[in-house]
């Protein structure tokens, strides 16, 4: 969860549960005194000690609200395996068996029977964090990372077989599908109460962890779509290991995020390829993301390589550095060119406009209908409701930040206790029916949103790093300089619609016909919503299902499930059962690990 939950400017903040004893255990120690000095009493009283601080690392050691098995699956991911496996594994020629499959040999040497296919995915927060940090647009910054991660002066200028990626796709395209799907979720669940109210967001792992742990009567509420990150490695595996004739082990599939939950998120075992593959039920799973690093990691493993990131050029890389998909249709899909619009905007919010394009979507089926938005408590709570023509409202959603904010949402959720004095089950049903008033929540674990991940670049880390960047030097690590900092980080993400749409060589012409109603863009039989062409994104969606011969219900849906913490069990008659039990997972989590 987010490294700066707790800092003085945001209204968060995360209290260490009863079982937790990492506060007692880094108590700051008493300054050396003589045990014979006579002092007055002025002296008795000893200075304020420094607040004692739990880390990402303090919290997995814990096992409180993650299992040691998970802790030790999240500790394998890091800028170190990346560099470690690139290191060890010879790449896969793509362009070899693309040929070899046509039939076409060219001189080409067949691969290694242990090289791999290194392919990433990186998110538009992340991109963000790069262009606040560097001073450059969030565009340029998309240009920085492709050029780090796959380009010849990025990761191959060292290791033994000077590896890099060999194709970098940018979640926003996974986004959309998982905004089209959401809003088809919603819809379902409203018109045939297929799940209770509200939809939950499932998209943060942090949420989703506390959830399962914490408050399982919540779970019948989440949306059982995958996130971006889950779906962009569902695809990215099922698709090449179709088209290219190779197992989902010989892929290996990174993912750059903003936060530490996402690492979280990878070590689940309801997303690997035994899920959406008919296998062998004795075959080793392979995850659909073997490796999670955040943006601070990025620029670890830049350092660690050797590579001045602020020296890379912003500039797209060159046809021949590119690697051909080997699907020309999803290829158009996945690197569009250019940049389509998305709907990265500061009503849609800075984690993915879920909520926003849901709305957006009824709104389109209720024409004259408007949208009013009302703020909550406080900034990390908004209610959004749809109101017809007659002022009567027709959908009510509501947008969640931070654990504080959580609490009080799953506070509403809980089921009503059964009690025998008068009139207290008509006051606990009216207590609790708050949160049932919303259509849709969507609910996020940082305050502020994804951009405000744990591991994002934070002011400080920009300092230490100023010898390298381009643009504003920034030097003050104040809190309201952090708050200023991720100001800046949110006018990056944001800035990337105005700059999408100027580079649009024209996604959606005015001339051709096209009409505009209510604010959504239709041409022909094609519908925008929101700047997302939702008939081609499910085009798009039937497309990958049928090429890969697995129905869409496998490939883009998931399930969650309760889980029993082992805070307070009995350490020692357990940690055998533990030790046996960490060493299989670890052992089972594939994908070159």
């Amino acid at each position: 969860m987010s490294a700066i939950l707790s800092a003085d400017d945001l209204n968060d903040f995360i209290s260490p549960g009863v079982a937790c004893i990492k506060p007692v255990e880094t108590l700051p120690a008493q300054a050396d005194s003589n045990p014979y000095e006579v002092t007055t009493e002025d002296k008795v009283q000893a200075p304020n000690p420094a607040p004692a601080s739990i880390s990402l690392t303090d919290c997995l050691a814990c096992s409180g609200c993650v299992t040691s098995a998970e802790a030790v699956l999240v500790s394998l991911q890091s800028h170190t395996e990346v560099l470690n496996t690139l290191d060890t594994y010879p790449p896969l020629d793509v362009r070899y068996l693309s040929e070899s499959r046509n039939g076409l040999m060219n001189g080409n040497t067949p691969p290694p029977n242990d090289a791999k296919l290194f392919v990433a995915s990186v998110s538009p927060q992340v991109r963000a964090s790069l262009a606040a940090t560097y001073g450059i647009s969030e565009n340029q910054s998309g240009f920085l990372i492709e050029q780090f991660l796959s380009g010849s002066q990025g990761l191959r200028v060292g290791g033994q077989y000077r590896s890099g990626f060999s194709y970098v796709v940018d979640t926003n395209q996974l986004r959309q599908a998982c905004l089209v799907l959401g809003a088809e979720e919603v819809a379902d669940a409203i018109e045939t109460k297929s799940k209770p109210k509200p939809v939950l967001t499932s998209a943060c792992p942090g949420w989703i962890c506390y959830a399962e742990k914490t408050h399982p009567y919540v779970l019948p509420h989440l949306s059982n779509l995958k996130s971006p990150q889950a779906l962009s490695g569902t695809l990215l595996k099922s698709v090449l290991s179709k088209t290219l004739g190779i197992p989902p082990s010989q892929i290996w599939h990174l993912a750059v995020m903003p936060c530490f939950d996402k690492k979280l998120e990878a070590s689940r075992e309801e997303l690997t390829h035994k899920w959406w593959q008919s296998s062998s039920s004795t075959e080793t799973p392979v995850r659909d993301v073997d490796c999670v690093i955040t943006s601070r990691e990025l620029l670890s493993l830049a350092e660690a390589r050797g590579v001045q990131f602020a020296q890379l050029p912003l500039q797209p890389l060159s046809p021949s550095e590119r690697t051909p998909f080997p699907d020309n249709r999803l290829s158009n899909f996945l690197f569009p060119k250019p940049r389509r619009r998305t709907e990265q905007s500061v009503t849609a919010g800075s984690s993915g406009g879920y909520l926003y394009h849901i709305i957006m979507t009824e709104q389109a089926r209720n024409p004259g209908s408007t949208i009013s938005v009302q703020r909550g408590r406080n900034a990390d709570v908004t209610e959004y409701t749809l109101v017809s023509t007659s002022g009567q409202p027709l959908m009510k959603c509501a947008r969640y930040y931070g654990f504080r904010n959580i609490q009080n949402l799953v506070r509403k959720l809980k089921p009503a206790r059964q009690s025998k004095l008068p009139g207290a089950a008509r006051r606990m049903a009216a207590s609790a029916s708050g949160g049932s008033d919303y259509a849709y929540v969507e609910v996020m674990a940082c305050p502020g949103g994804c951009t405000n991940g744990g591991g994002q670049i934070k002011i400080d880390d920009v300092a230490s790093t100023l010898p390298q960047t381009r643009g504003e030097e920034v030097v003050n690590t104040s809190p309201q300089s952090q708050k200023e900092w991720l100001k800046r980080v949110d006018e990056a993400y944001y800035s990337a619609d105005s700059e999408s749409e100027n580079e649009s060589d024209g996604d959606v012409h005015m001339a051709n016909g096209t009409g505009v109603e209510n604010g959504h863009l239709t041409n022909g039989h094609r519908q925008f919503i929101n700047g997302i062409n939702t008939t081609e994104v499910q085009d798009f969606l039937h497309y990958w299902s049928s090429l890969v011969a697995i129905p869409l219900e496998k490939l883009a849906y998931t399930t969650f499930r309760e889980v029993e913490s082992d805070v307070g069990k009995n350490k020692a008659s357990k940690t055998l059962d533990d030790t046996a039990r960490i060493a299989q997972i670890a052992g089972m989590s594939g994908g070159g690990w």
